[in-house]
């Protein structure tokens, strides 16, 4: 059903003309009085047990005319001239959605009753009253004409049959065979290149008569027809209030692709490690009477006062610094020949050690070679969000957590009054739907980043300088950082746009400074475009 919001909108928009006459005003076939009530609240009525208040069609009318005015002179004129006038608060909200630059209004109360409009006659409908008549009165003339047609056909018909007929004669009695096959070879010969004639055609003056009649119907059909509006088209049947078919749709394909193709990925084999040498250990030998070795037990028992300590063993044979640099500086002394032939020389290594270290001191090559087949480091898949180091920008290190991830803009300033320290970089957690979170790294000093980690910055937030950019990848050219990582600009509403934002690939992001209950519908709208992004881009990160 329509209503006269919309009407008024779409009117103004189109630059149709609106009539005012008779205390209505009329939108093309459809009028309402002047003082019906639309369905846009005025502001402050509704909340807390007030009473719902409701602007009359008159009322934005009369400010859509007076656009122009100062807001105190058209107050002044409204009131002179008995109208309405449209509150402040509502003024720049209301211009807005009727000027077709925003789509819809938190204003704009979706279940207030409308008052059904009046259907209007158009002039043509009494202006042609008479015509009707007169083709009425010519059709009974030539439906009669028809009549009289027909019926004198019919006697003729009727005189034809009453032909005698003693007195015809069999075809074959009159004719050849040879003239009858003649005669029917040129009747098919016609017959294929003539176009069968029906009783309605133009014998008799028949044909255009009826023809009349046929077009007398098409005149009253082309009069339904015209009075017919398209409700739905294949276009926007597909449309919505708060859904986008490119934006949600495609995004739920994408997802599913991904995921699919992830599913269809053969499953990575197991990196399996070489099997480690077995250390061949020489095979004791049996002891012979020595009566050196003798000498060195006795010393060995003088010098341990009788405890069972083995002198030889653990460290013996190594010097101070070796036992102090402890396994790393027994790896530089080893020769860099041991990772071409391994196990010669572990066996060379296990001679040429003393009889009393133990062999598992000896750093074999088998150590060397697990820790090369060793898998490399995990690489992080955390999305990078980079925001401005400058105070003056509406983002900061302070209130990054509570934009972001609280969807709610609070003031750096705030933040400092109530004792917040500054981070160097900020961890937050996306609520997502299924209580799920996803990280994602905040950061305001770009310089830090690795060539790996530029390839995770998903997004920059702007401030409008150039100089924001030095030292960045790319030659820092915002251009060309901006067709490779989203760009969002965050603002004040009521702030005039910077220059170098309207000519860059942006995302505005319109915060009002009193009006804390909008601040998660834009915020919304910063993580929406975002996902898109990273569909896109960069699906192999976590979001």
């Amino acid at each position: 059903m329509a209503d006269p919001l919309s009407l008024l909108r779409q009117y103004n928009i189109n630059k149709k003309e609106i009539i005012e006459r008779d205390g209505q005003i009329i939108f093309g076939e459809f009028s309402w009085p002047k003082n019906v009530k639309t369905n846009y609240l005025k502001y402050g009525s509704g909340k807390k047990g007030a009473p719902k208040e409701y602007y009359t069609l008159e009322c934005l009318l009369y400010i859509l005319k007076n656009v122009g005015l100062q807001h105190s002179v058209y107050v002044r004129q409204a009131a002179a001239e008995d109208i309405p006038a449209v509150n402040r608060p509502d003024r720049k909200e209301l211009l807005q959605y009727l000027n077709g630059e925003t789509n819809t209004c938190a204003s704009i109360d979706k279940s207030a009753p409308l008052e059904i409009p009046t259907q209007i006659k158009r002039p043509a409908e009494s202006d042609g009253l008479d015509s009707l008549a007169k083709k009425a009165r010519y059709e009974d003339t030539q439906v009669q004409k028809v009549k009289e047609q027909l019926a004198a056909r019919l006697d003729v018909n009727k005189k034809e049959a009453s032909v005698n007929i003693d007195n015809i004669k069999s075809l074959s009695e009159t004719m050849s065979v040879e003239k009858i096959a003649a005669i029917k070879a040129k009747r098919l010969a016609n017959k294929k290149v003539t176009i069968k004639r029906t009783d309605n055609d133009d014998a008799m003056g028949v044909g255009p008569d009826l023809r009349v009649i046929l077009d007398f119907d098409v005149d009253s059909t082309k009069d339904i027809v015209s009075r017919e509006r398209q409700w739905r088209t294949r276009t926007t049947i597909l449309q919505s209030n708060g859904k986008i078919f490119a934006k949600n749709i495609f995004a739920i394909l994408q997802s599913i692709k991904n995921r699919e193709e992830g599913r269809g990925r053969p499953a990575q084999q197991p990196v399996k490690l070489p099997e480690p040498p077995r250390v061949i250990r020489p095979q004791p030998q049996p002891t012979q009477y020595n009566r050196y070795d003798q000498e060195r037990f006795n010393r060995q028992k003088e010098e341990t006062e009788g405890f069972k300590i083995d002198t030889m063993g653990t460290y013996h044979g190594m010097s101070l610094k070796l036992v102090t640099q402890g396994q790393a500086g027994q790896n530089k002394a080893q020769p860099n020949s041991l990772n071409n032939n391994n196990s010669s020389s572990n066996n060379n290594l296990s001679a040429s050690m003393p009889p009393g270290r133990p062999k598992e001191l000896i750093p074999t090559a088998q150590a060397r070679m697990l820790a090369q087949n060793a898998p490399s480091k995990r690489t992080s898949r955390t999305p990078i969000i980079i925001i401005p180091a400058a105070t003056t920008s509406l983002i900061t290190m302070y209130n990054a957590r509570d934009v972001l991830q609280d969807l709610k803009f609070i003031t750096t300033d705030e933040k400092k009054r109530g004792g917040c320290s500054r981070e160097t970089e900020v961890l937050i957690q996306r609520q997502k739907a299924g209580n799920l979170t996803v990280p994602y790294r905040v950061i305001d000093n770009p310089s830090k980043l690795t060539a790996h980690d530029w390839n995770r910055v998903v997004a920059v937030f702007v401030m409008g300088p150039a100089w924001q950019f030095k030292g960045w990848p790319w030659d820092g050219n915002p251009v060309e950082i901006f067709s490779k990582i989203a760009a969002f600009h965050l603002r004040y509403d009521d702030l005039k746009l910077d220059a170098n934002v309207a000519k860059w690939a942006v995302t505005v992001l319109n915060i009002s400074r009193t009006k804390r209950h909008l601040d998660k519908a834009c915020l919304m709208a910063f993580w929406e475009k975002l996902d898109l992004y990273m569909t896109k881009y960069k699906p192999d990160l976590r979001f």
